[in-house]
């Protein structure tokens, strides 16, 4: 994977969930941006995994967990999905955890409960990882 590939996959991510917001609006449950979303990226041929656990090894140690990501997206980027009034710093530092602990480069974080999607809706976080990505 390059950090090319990277940033097309993540733009049609985005463009997925711009178009489900622009179809529903602002204002539902997360699960139905949810269940909308992973169809759109079928519907694009993206490939994604919808609730993926995420392993927590503390040195040698396995800690059982139901930690979930809700979207893991060829198997190189987080989509932690939201449907709330205000963003808070807990939903950025959960992603980037999710990026370390699986070991991804790259993460989005979309709210849906906002007026212009693109603008206000989406941010985009990459770590170390990105770093060592060929061009």
């Amino acid at each position: 994977m390059t950090k090319k590939e990277l940033n097309e996959i993540s733009y049609n991510v985005i463009g997925a969930a711009i178009e489900v917001h622009k179809s529903l609006g602002p204002g539902l449950l997360e699960s139905v941006y949810h269940k909308c979303l992973s169809y759109e990226l079928d519907l694009r041929g993206v490939y994604s995994i919808a609730e993926v656990l995420v392993p927590i090894y503390y040195k040698d140690f396995e800690i059982e967990s139901e930690l979930r990501c809700d979207l893991f997206i060829e198997n190189t980027l987080v989509v932690e999905l939201k449907a709330v009034e205000t963003m808070k710093p807990i939903f950025e530092a959960q992603l980037l955890t999710y990026m370390h602990l699986l070991e991804v480069p790259k993460g989005i974080l979309i709210n849906f409960n906002c007026t212009n999607l693109f603008k206000e809706g989406q941010k985009t976080f990459v770590n170390d990882f990105f770093r060592f990505l060929p061009e």
